[in-house]
């Protein structure tokens, strides 16, 4: 790995000169074709080709270090291949460095490390500051670099800042694919990373005293801070599994931030499928209206968690750009400040006014959490299922959970719709459902919903809850089925739904109120 020469502002690295030989991104000979039939994008050759390289095993942390040791944020969520960003670091420490790993396969090592920075003086920056009125944690930090991103391919990445004492942290930040045409889009759900993270005392859900601090919890959130805790948001625990799936069985997947989504609107244009991955509650209208719209023109869609398009949010800007704030006041929408007269409120899609159930894109509709339950198999035959040997009634213990949707038969359930695992509950005191299911649109696209936020997790075999190799076996294989069907162009043409809803709904001993007890 070469090592860049410095300046305060500006690293000037290159990549590793042991990888210089094989470093462009450009590929060689023709197009080519993908599975969809589309010609082979330049890009997406690159990635098919970056993966078959060498990678980096130690990418993992091996320690967060003493309080504030080392910590950092990038101004940018996503940037196009080549655009620069700046790195934002506090440290107790004399020095520290930063490497980047670009996530994916690498024959299990799951990363390679595309970049260094030599010995960078650390400093401790200001403390931040807590808006009064909407409690949105905000720092004023210097930046420490700018970090160039020429060669590097698409992709999701992971900067890991050392600092001489020793202690680490991440710093996500995405390459964004420049075109998803023909190509499965992969989005990393940073609104969702944002709305949880703790940093600073403050997160969308609570306030200083931790849980059940709703008083003092953010309104809006920042993206000018840290993520709690390793650094890297809600990357590795549901997101990470399915990119280094995708790349495994070389699907050469396109790289996006639901961010980029709301920034531009022909970014889904000719997508064969768009996968949300394991927990993306918090979608923008735009997000949805754009995400519709594809589903509307032949683009599959897959939802691979639970509680999907739940929260209604609108993006605004900080003083490191646009589309850095995260708004969303729930219940307290009417106190909004921001929100146009009539406009859309920053509350559940469900809710009036302008209620939009999330089950009429999702096929399922979110019902509660917490709970932890055996996945049900009822339909061994489905193709989603091929090649798992799965059984009627066969069970994986602990894979449904902590949230749950459900296929509930409400008039906003797209039909036709098919439930393909059917798994009692109980959350809460009351007895329910948690549904995987799969609908067909008009357009010829097909949309799954697995209807559980463990399923991604699920895929390493170390989910906790009783997860084993024999259910990452089970969900690889669906996981890959999916990949590979959804890759492959409208999933409906190959693969119609066969409604079966009416054999789940109603449920005797489960009445309709006492489940609405739980949303």
């Amino acid at each position: 790995m070469e090592r860049a020469a410095w300046s305060r502002r500006v690293f000037l690295g290159a990549v590793a000169a042991a990888g210089a030989a094989g470093c462009s991104t450009e590929g060689t000979g023709g197009a080519g074709q993908s599975a969809s039939g589309h010609p082979v994008s330049p890009a997406a050759k690159a990635s098919g080709l970056e993966n078959d390289r060498s990678g980096d095993a130690d990418w993992r942390l091996k320690g967060r270090g003493g309080q504030r040791e080392i910590e950092g944020y990038a101004d940018r969520v996503s940037v196009a291949r080549g655009e620069p960003f700046r790195l934002h670091v506090h440290t107790t420490a004399k020095t520290f460095r930063a490497e980047a790993f670009r996530m994916g396969w690498y024959g299990g090592a799951l990363a390679r490390k595309v970049w260094e920075s030599p010995s960078v003086k650390g400093r401790q920056q200001p403390p931040a500051s807590v808006h009064p009125a909407t409690y949105t944690v905000t720092t004023k930090w210097d930046a420490d670099a700018e970090v160039p991103t020429k060669d590097w391919p698409e992709g999701s990445y992971l900067i890991r800042l050392t600092a001489a004492s020793g202690g680490q942290r991440y710093v996500p930040i995405t390459v964004r694919s420049a075109s998803t045409h023909g190509r499965v889009v992969l989005v990393n759900a940073v609104a969702t990373w944002q709305a949880y993270n703790t940093w600073g005392g403050h997160s969308l859900y609570n306030g200083p005293d931790g849980k059940g601090d709703d008083a003092h919890r953010s309104r809006a959130v920042s993206c000018d801070r840290p993520y709690h805790r390793d650094g890297d948001g809600l990357f590795l625990t549901y997101e990470q599994p399915v990119v280094a799936l995708a790349e495994r069985i070389g699907l050469s997947p396109a790289y996006v931030t639901n961010m980029d989504i709301e920034r531009d609107p022909e970014i889904l244009k000719g997508a064969t499928a768009v996968i949300s991955l394991g927990h993306d509650e918090y979608w923008t209208q735009p997000m949805r209206d754009r995400i519709t719209a594809a589903r509307d023109r032949g683009t599959n869609l897959a939802f691979l968690g639970a509680n999907a398009c739940f929260r209604r949010t609108r993006l605004e800007p900080t003083a490191l750009g646009a589309h850095r704030l995260v708004v969303c006041y729930k219940n307290d929408w009417p106190q909004d400040p921001g929100r146009p007269e009539g406009g859309y409120p920053t509350t559940n899609f469900r809710e009036p006014p302008h209620a939009q159930p999330e089950n009429s894109l999702t096929g399922t509709l979110y019902e509660s959490n917490p709970t932890t339950a055996d996945y049900v198999v009822t339909s061994p035959g489905h193709w989603l299922f091929a090649g798992t040997g799965v059984r009627q009634g066969e069970k994986f213990p602990g894979l449904v959970g902590t949230e749950y949707d459900r296929a509930n038969g409400s008039e906003s359930t797209p039909r036709p719709i098919e439930v393909i695992s059917h798994s009692p509950l109980t959350c809460r005191g009351i007895n329910s459902f948690a549904n995987s299911a799969y609908y067909t649109a008009k357009s010829g696209a097909g949309v799954f919903n697995t209807g559980t936020m463990r399923w991604v997790g699920s895929i390493n075999g170390d989910g906790g809850h009783g997860i084993n190799a024999r259910t990452a076996k089970f969900t690889s294989k669906v996981t890959e089925n999916l990949l590979h069907a959804f890759a492959a162009g409208p999933a409906a043409h190959t693969h119609p739904a066969h409604d079966n809803l009416d054999h789940f709904h109603p449920y005797a001993g489960d009445p309709t109120w006492s489940r609405e007890n739980l949303w």
